[in-house]
C-alpha cells in the first residue's frame, strides 16, 4: 500500500478534496527529501561531512580566491548566519576551513578553504555527484522536477532563474 495515497484517499473522504493534492505534494516531498538527504549521507559519510558542511566547503572551493565573507556564505546558501558560524567553526576546527578578520574591513569576517579542505571537498564531491548521477539515469525527469520545484521557491518569494 502506498501511504501517501491512501492518506489522499482520506483527504478526500473526508471531505477536503480540494486540498488533498496539495497535502499529497508536501508529503511526497517530505518523503523525497528523507531518501536523498539519506542517500546524499550516505555518501558523504566517509569524509566526515554533513552536506552543510559540504555546501560550504563546495562553496569556498567554487570562489577565485578560496574564501567568501562567512554573510555572503549564508546569503548564497540560504542558510542563517548562526547556522554558517556553527558549521565554519566546525570546519576550522577540522584543519578544512581558516578564518580571518578581514583587513580592509575588521567587521567582516573570511572563511577560507585550506589545501586539506580542498582534497576532502574533493574527494566529497566524487561521491555526491555519483548520487546526482544516479537520480539522473534512474529516468527522473531531472529538469521537469526542477522546473516545477523552482515554481513552488517562485511562489514563494526565493529569486529564481526564469520566473521573473
Amino acid at each position: 500500500m502506498d501511504p501517501i495515497a491512501e492518506a489522499r484517499r482520506q483527504w478526500e473522504h473526508h471531505g477536503w478534496a480540494d486540498a488533498a493534492g496539495g497535502m499529497s505534494v508536501v508529503t511526497t516531498l517530505v518523503r523525497a527529501n528523507q531518501i536523498v538527504t539519506a542517500m546524499v549521507e550516505v555518501a558523504l559519510a566517509p569524509s566526515g561531512l554533513s552536506f552543510a558542511r559540504f555546501e560550504i566547503l563546495r562553496l569556498l572551493g567554487f570562489s577565485r580566491a578560496g574564501g567568501l565573507p562567512m554573510g555572503k556564505i549564508g546569503g548564497r546558501l540560504q542558510v542563517h548566519p548562526a547556522s554558517v558560524t556553527s558549521a565554519v567553526k566546525r570546519l576550522e576546527r577540522d584543519g578544512l576551513v581558516r578564518r580571518r578578520v578581514d583587513v580592509t574591513d575588521s567587521r567582516v569576517v573570511l572563511a577560507s578553504i585550506t589545501a586539506h579542505g580542498r582534497e576532502v571537498v574533493g574527494r566529497a564531491t566524487d561521491a555526491v555527484n555519483a548520487v546526482f548521477r544516479r537520480l539522473d539515469e534512474e529516468g527522473v525527469e531531472i529538469e521537469d522536477l526542477t522546473r516545477l520545484l523552482n515554481r513552488i521557491r517562485w511562489l514563494a518569494g526565493d529569486a529564481v532563474a526564469g520566473f521573473e
